[in-house]
């Protein structure tokens, strides 16, 4: 059986990727990096904290429409511009993280990079989820 690729309406319609891919064997769904851009394709203004939630908040958009919720999340890649901003940053997207998706923590890696895809993004994160 092939894989199922899930676009929400409520995203940015993707060109050339999908938002999330589900692998039927298993059910595990991949999410596609999501960057802070917003339902028209734009990314959010503000600093790294408003990104954060943008881009959670896609990943879950995300997951949810593949059957998945927060509590599936077995893995996730944050790539950073700044780094040292995030850190600055860590309580209130920790709040952040909880409002969203509670207290759960899947295994995760924060990685430091030269830019993203779209020049003003600040953050984009993947992640994998096995749903039950």
């Amino acid at each position: 059986m092939p894989h199922q690729n899930i676009n929400p309406a409520s995203l940015a319609t993707p060109r050339g990727f999908a938002h999330a891919t589900v692998a039927p064997a298993g059910r595990t769904v991949h999410l596609g990096g999501q960057t802070a851009m917003d339902a028209d394709g734009r990314i959010v203004a503000g600093g790294i904290v408003e990104q954060f939630r943008q881009a959670f908040g896609n990943v879950l958009t995300s997951l949810a429409a593949a059957g998945g919720t927060p509590e599936d999340l077995v893995s996730l890649t944050i790539y950073l511009t700044d780094v040292d901003d995030y850190q600055a940053n860590g309580a209130e997207i920790g709040r952040i993280w909880r409002e969203l998706a509670g207290s759960n923590y899947p295994a995760m890696a924060g990685i430091g990079v030269t830019r993203l895809w779209q020049p003003e993004a600040l953050i984009e994160i993947s992640g994998i989820a096995a749903l039950d």
